[in-house]
């Protein structure tokens, strides 16, 4: 069931080094007022085919901004990003091949479907319906894996504090050791990657680092101060590890989606024991590098339903 990613967003799109052409889009979703799920398909006039949103990566984007940039344009749907579904590739006649990487995207504003050149109607429809009405098979195959993958109740968005100032240099109590001036530029640079999420509430270790890693964020997006976990800072969580994944844990169970900073001697431990609840054998060197992402879904029962990392904040 679990659909762990390892991999970064922005320059290593196209890993295998195939594809001629780079696109990225969602596959929209939101609840029925009877609890089912719907997802959203746009119809392309040009191609008469019913597919999901998505388009080409500007220069230089972030291909986690060019998937909620296209939805926009294309469905009129204001998306927060979930879980990646991986990508579809295909040859397209005169510009060779094409891969387009895909994200599950709750709706969380409509701003009304309105006609353009590029999309003429769209459609909300139950996932076997949508499966019948899509045109191509490589997009009904996303349909499968947003059912191993949620859509999810609750989803932490797990970020590890930005580079701080020297350790050995610092004389005072480390928790207040604050971050470099390398570590405030990636702090602002990750408050635009956070906001693709659409965090509901924020929580912090209590290091000042962590604090400042998501305080543009915080600020830009009117989220008011975040609460203090101490059971999830390296101090507390060491005490009794038990007690720190208990506090994750009752975290996790939370509707919506939580942005929670933390340090690197925890966030290994939280995500392998993640991990192995799910039957998944964890990396023995799971990866958590300075201001790095993890963006984890959570079923009804609080089980790991997937697992994104994203090394360093994208552009």
């Amino acid at each position: 069931m679990l659909s762990a990613q390892l991999r970064t967003d922005g320059a290593e799109v196209d890993p295998a080094g195939i594809a001629d052409v780079v696109a990225a889009g969602t596959v929209p979703w939101r609840r029925a007022d009877d609890g089912t799920v719907e997802v959203a398909l746009v119809h392309r006039p040009r191609y008469d085919d019913w597919s999901w949103p998505k388009g080409h990566q500007d220069p230089g984007e972030a291909l986690t901004l060019t998937a909620l940039r296209e939805t926009a344009e294309e469905a009129h749907l204001g998306c927060r990003l979930g879980a990646r579904l991986g990508h579809t590739a295909y040859a397209v006649p005169g510009k060779g091949h094409k891969v387009v990487h895909y994200w599950a995207a709750e709706a969380v504003r409509d701003h009304g479907f309105s006609v353009t050149d590029e999309t003429d109607d769209l459609r909300w429809l139950p996932r076997d319906e949508a499966a019948a009405l899509l045109t191509r098979p490589t997009d009904a195959d996303l349909l499968d894996r947003l059912a191993r993958v949620g859509p999810p109740s609750s989803t932490v968005v797990l970020v590890r504090h930005a580079k701080a100032g020297s350790r050995t240099a610092w004389e005072g109590d480390d928790d207040l050791r604050p971050l470099s001036g390398t570590g405030f530029t990636q702090a602002d640079r990750l408050a635009d990657f956070l906001d693709r999420f659409g965090p509901d509430r924020l929580a912090t270790a209590p290091p000042l680092r962590c604090g400042q890693t998501i305080e543009p964020y915080a600020h830009a997006s009117g989220a008011g101060e975040p609460d203090v976990e101490p059971l999830l800072g390296e101090h507390g969580y060491w005490v009794s590890p038990a007690d720190g994944l208990a506090r994750f844990r009752t975290l996790a169970a939370q509707p919506g989606v939580t942005l929670l900073c933390s340090q690197g001697g925890v966030i290994p431990d939280v995500v392998g024991h993640l991990l192995a609840a799910a039957g998944r054998s964890p990396d023995p060197d799971l990866p958590s590098h300075k201001a790095s992402t993890w963006v984890l879904g959570f079923g009804d029962d609080g089980a790991l339903l997937s697992a994104d990392y994203y090394r360093r904040p994208p552009s």
